[in-house]
């Protein structure tokens, strides 16, 4: 049996996450997995509000109080994660306190999080800056111990975020390795 057919048999030709009948699709949870255990068969509406989070709609998800004790991991994986971006209905918390997760599924339901002890460095628009990215001075920088100022208006290529600091980079600016507050600077296209 292919592996389609075999989630088309299990689910009974259902969602399984609302239970509708109509336009079903075969969901891969990311990050994928090989096997019948790593995809989900869901309706259409549940798949465009997974994969847009603009479009979610919290009453929808309240089917989530049954389809989160599935035996199947995929299911409890989105089931997880729905529930956790919805954490602030008050509703889904009550939830998330009650579902059981072993250990594998867990990690995989963790895997896509960013990780909220990482430090996110954000130009002055709150734009995520990277290691390796340009940024632009949008103010006149004196720098601390010379007679130098750096201007509004010059690029610092090729920065590198100060690990431990959300509100430090360092950049060359005029041949000089300084570091640069975020907030005075903007990322460059």
């Amino acid at each position: 049996m292919s592996l389609g057919k075999e989630i088309i048999a299990r689910s009974g030709s259902t969602c399984e996450l609302c239970s509708a009948t109509d336009d079903l699709k075969i969901y891969q949870v990311p990050p994928v997995k090989d096997d019948a255990s790593g995809a989900a068969h869901i309706c259409n509406t549940c798949l465009e509000q997974i994969e847009d989070a603009e479009k979610v709609n919290p009453n929808h998800w309240r089917c989530l109080n049954d389809s989160m004790w599935s035996e199947v991991p995929a299911v409890k994986v989105i089931a997880w994660r729905m529930l956790n971006q919805l954490r602030g209905e008050g509703w889904p918390q009550d939830l998330l306190d009650m579902m059981y997760l072993d250990e594998e599924t867990a990690e995989w339901a963790k895997a896509l999080e960013p990780d909220e002890n990482a430090v996110i460095h954000l130009d002055s628009n709150g734009t995520k800056l990277e290691a390796g990215d340009t940024v632009v001075l949008i103010k006149d920088l004196p720098v601390k111990g010379t007679s130098m100022v750096a201007k509004r208006g010059v690029a610092v290529r090729r920065i590198s975020l100060v690990h431990d600091n959300p509100e430090h980079i360092e950049g060359k600016v005029d041949g000089q390795r300084i570091v640069i507050l975020t907030k005075f600077v903007k990322k460059s296209k």
